[in-house]
């Protein structure tokens, strides 16, 4: 199983960038939970937003209401739309995958920096 990120980069304060986690193996992201963090040097990674199989979704409160995670599951690819960016935005962001066998699969890490 492979997850691979896209998508991270420089952007403006009050800019915008789209995340992408596109997953192979094996596996599909239409039965599972699938989501993003995101870590600070420094600082624990913390959970940035998640969609379920039946498609509820769960943002940090830091988020709510600027980021947006979606999914195609024709593509087996999820996304995150991050509007209205914040320089305290900027971390690594990490794509993951949760099966319903308790299983966890990550992405490598996408950059985003935020410039104010």
């Amino acid at each position: 199983v492979q997850l691979q990120a896209s998508g991270g980069g420089l952007a403006q304060a009050g800019g915008s960038l789209r995340l992408s986690c596109a997953a192979s193996g094996s596996i599909f992201i239409s039965i599972n939970t699938v989501g993003w963090y995101r870590q600070v040097p420094g600082k624990e990674r913390e959970l940035v937003a998640s969609i379920t199989s039946g498609g509820a979704t769960n943002y940090a409160d830091s988020v709510k209401g600027r980021f947006t995670i979606s999914r195609d599951n024709a593509k087996n690819t999820q996304y995150l739309q991050m509007n209205s960016l914040k320089p305290e935005d900027t971390a690594v962001y990490y794509c993951y995958l949760h099966t319903v066998y308790g299983m966890d699969y990550w992405g490598k890490g996408t950059l985003v920096t935020v410039s104010s």
